[in-house]
């Protein structure tokens, strides 16, 4: 039987899912988990929580779904810079409070029990204590998904803890293994990513 012989070949007994809703909520998949961080009109510091995350190619571009109807995608439209941090497995609760809804007065007090700092290259805030550091000037806004827009950034600089940093004289399984990744299980859960295999790539195979 060939790979196309039949469309049901190998999917027996799946379940059918009405795409004429969102389908994103009826199972869970892998993401990665990052926060990224604007400056409001005002100056001050915001930091939004976003799973739909991605390299932009083999390239140092970073982009992120977003909606114009958020804080996050107004601030870069307006000053054309974020910041984005990777969080550690255990600051699952500073992800969490960056996340809280705005006040009346469109603020976001839990902030203050998250501590940051502004970026040295674009001047927005970072969450201490992070393993991964991108600063980004925005390249690009890909609107018309639905709602949400896709936000392109070309990074400018970027900063990592050693203890997450790729070495020839270190196995890449014992790094994991020592310095953990956050991930994000959606909907709504999250994992620690600790034990990993290195994956069979095909010899030949090329970027």
């Amino acid at each position: 039987m060939t790979a196309n012989a039949s469309d049901t070949a190998g999917r027996a007994g799946l379940v059918q899912l009405d795409v004429a809703m969102p389908i994103w909520d009826q199972f869970f998949f892998v993401a990665p988990l990052v926060l990224v961080g604007t400056r409001e009109p005002g100056g001050a510091d915001d930091l939004a929580p976003k799973h739909m995350v991605t390299p932009m190619g083999w390239q140092n571009y970073f982009g992120f779904v977003c909606t114009p109807r958020h804080g996050t995608y107004r601030n870069i439209q307006r000053d054309g810079v974020f910041a984005v941090t990777y969080p550690k497995p255990d600051q699952w609760l500073e992800a969490t409070l960056t996340a809280s809804p705005r006040c009346e007065d469109d603020s976001k007090p839990q902030l203050q029990h998250v501590p940051h700092s502004r970026s040295a290259k674009v001047d927005c805030p970072v969450v201490a204590g992070g393993y991964l550091y991108l600063e980004c000037e925005l390249d690009r806004f890909v609107d018309g998904f639905g709602v949400n827009s896709l936000i392109v950034g070309k990074i400018v600089a970027a900063a990592v803890d050693p203890a997450h940093l790729r070495a020839d004289d270190r196995d890449d399984q014992d790094l994991i293994h020592d310095a953990p990744l956050l991930s994000y299980v959606s909907p709504g859960r999250f994992a620690k990513v600790q034990d990993t295999l290195a994956f069979p790539i095909p010899k030949g195979m090329r970027k």
